[in-house]
């Protein structure tokens, strides 16, 4: 839609369509109204799943029941318009869930991360506790998934140009991973490290085990589950910690320093779908209301005086 103008009158033909289709939509209208006079008094006139995913969301202390009703109706709208114009987003069916929610992931702060590589450090064999502390921090800096990690062969580190490539990922897709100039270094130091301390028969994985083969994924989860017991991660948690909870708390990092540097989150959420290899933005997306520290800068981003109407 190119003006608030169109919207509006867009919202009157799609209203229009659904009532001589039978439906009543008084309530919808009311908030479909409320979602367009939000979206023009903040200077856009384009649907973003994020954008609507943050006004779904607005009565913070809500029912999540009510907010995926809100969603729901912004979402058939957002369906409505796509129809004529394809650069409409459309939020995934689901995205705000109102009945059994997927887990809440556990986010580890940069405290609590520096405390498991302080334990993977402590571990009896010099080339495991290498292993271990490079391993905890690719997953941490890259946010990539555990199997990718394990899956990674040397060859895929190019030190010159400061990338990984990422072969073995989900569903088969590839793709590569910038890191930054600390990273390349500490991955380079991790490469000397096990060239002195397993200088013949190693795999040709990136990370080894102290035998030299390629790490397996049930004992990176035993082994981490220990190091999260000696960094002191387990005692009292609210929920239970798990490796995969680095890759969550690096998404979330990610979103949260976009808001804070007033970042236009809706256009680079896609290149964070990429970048963590995603199939679908609708699996990024639901960062957006797993996490409770998003959904402030999201709602603040479109805050309103009218929100004390709701």
């Amino acid at each position: 839609m190119s003006t608030p103008a169109d919207l509006e009158q867009a919202l009157a033909d799609y209203l229009q369509v659904r009532r001589a289709s039978g439906a009543g939509l008084a309530r919808a209208e009311k908030l479909l109204r409320q979602y367009l006079s939000h979206l023009s008094e903040h200077g856009t006139d384009q649907i973003t799943v994020a954008d609507a995913a943050a006004w779904a969301t607005l009565p913070a202390a809500a029912d999540p029941r009510w907010w995926a009703y809100r969603l729901s109706v912004a979402r058939g709208f957002a369906a409505w318009l796509h129809t004529f114009d394809e650069s409409v987003q459309v939020p995934p069916a689901g995205l705000i869930r109102s009945g059994p929610r997927r887990s809440t992931p556990y986010l580890y702060s940069d405290d609590e991360i520096v405390a498991l590589l302080d334990a993977a450090g402590r571990l009896r064999h010099p080339l495991k506790s290498a292993t271990y502390q490079t391993l905890l921090g690719l997953l941490a800096v890259t946010g990539m998934r555990v199997g990718e990690a394990i899956g990674l062969d040397r060859a895929d580190f190019d030190a010159a140009q400061g990338l990984l490539t990422v072969r073995a990922g989900k569903f088969g897709k590839a793709r590569l991973l910038p890191l930054q100039p600390s990273t390349v270094t500490a991955v380079n130091g991790y490469l000397r490290d096990r060239d002195r301390l397993c200088p013949v028969g190693a795999s040709d994985a990136l990370l080894v085990s102290f035998y030299g083969n390629r790490l397996r994924y049930n004992t990176v989860w035993r082994v981490v589950h220990k190091l999260l017991t000696d960094a002191g991660l387990t005692a009292g948690s609210p929920s239970r910690r798990r490796i995969h909870d680095l890759r969550h708390s690096f998404a979330v990092a990610t979103l949260s320093d976009w808001y804070a540097h007033g970042a236009d989150v809706a256009e680079l959420l896609p290149r964070l779908s990429t970048y963590l290899g995603h199939t679908d933005p609708a699996h990024t997306y639901w960062y957006l209301s797993a996490a409770p520290q998003l959904l402030t800068p999201a709602v603040r981003r479109l805050d309103t005086p009218q929100r004390g109407r709701r």
